[in-house]
């Protein structure tokens, strides 16, 4: 990636703030792309449980918000670029599609609950990089994401699992 980097008096060597701004920038691609395919499952679900769906569709998209402003300043903070258009972020996005026949209630749970689980993954991975690279601050902000993320994911996973 070609990435643009400014000043800044922030005492992380520009080498690692390089990779933190790159590992953001992917961040903020997937956390983009999983706020839309929340609001694509809300607009389109269908089915017996579709208002309390829609509804919580919503909700899981609204929760997402902050977090893509937090994830792009830090970026901006670091002293890089944040990509945080919605073309920047589909090309750059390392999550799956969300499917275009994925309507049914519990079809539309499962689909969101992959895109979760994955996004979960790719933060705590990139929270782990950013531990390596010494910036303590972007690996809390990562683990305080992932944490609101995998309690979502909780949510819609209660959807699909049974009792035993």
């Amino acid at each position: 990636m070609d990435t643009k980097m400014f000043e800044t008096r922030i005492d992380i060597p520009q080498e690692n703030r390089t990779k933190l701004v790159d590992l953001l920038n992917a961040r903020l691609a997937d956390i983009s792309d999983l706020y839309t395919q929340a609001k694509q499952a809300h607009w389109n679900v269908k089915g017996s449980d579709f208002f309390q769906l829609h509804e919580l569709y919503d909700e899981l998209a609204a929760a997402l918000l902050p977090f893509i402003d937090m994830i792009a300043e830090r970026a901006t903070a670091l002293g890089g670029e944040a990509l945080g258009t919605v073309r920047m972020a589909a090309s750059a996005s390392t999550l799956k599609e969300f499917p275009r026949d994925a309507y049914a209630s519990m079809d539309s749970v499962d689909a969101l609950a992959d895109r979760y689980a994955m996004m979960a993954l790719n933060l705590r991975e990139s929270a782990d990089q950013a531990e390596q690279l010494e910036d303590m601050d972007t690996n809390d902000l990562l683990i305080e994401v992932s944490r609101e993320v995998d309690k979502q994911l909780w949510f819609l996973e209660a959807h699909l699992q049974k009792a035993r």
